[in-house]
């Protein structure tokens, strides 16, 4: 059980964290240098929603639904018989 909820805090900790990518643009160098400049300007409309709170409040949801412990309960009927 604390293993579980030990595997949560640190997915749940982890998952903020930015991803980074390395370019490694290894060419060989020549006398002729070209330099070409390109501007982008990136545009997103979210309508002011940050999807990312919405799946950490739906896992946070879910931690809930574990399992529960099976509990087994045992019942002892006797039944008396008397004659007529």
């Amino acid at each position: 059980m604390n293993v579980k909820k030990t595997l949560l805090v640190l997915a749940l900790a982890a998952a903020p964290m930015p991803a980074l990518a390395q370019d490694t643009n290894d060419t060989a160098s020549t006398d002729t240098t070209t330099q070409t400049t390109t501007t982008t300007t990136e545009t997103r409309d979210r309508d002011g929603m940050d999807w990312g709170w919405l799946g950490l409040l739906g896992l946070a949801g879910l931690a809930g639904l574990s399992r529960p412990k099976h509990t087994a309960v045992h019942t002892t009927t006797t039944t008396n018989h008397t004659p007529r």
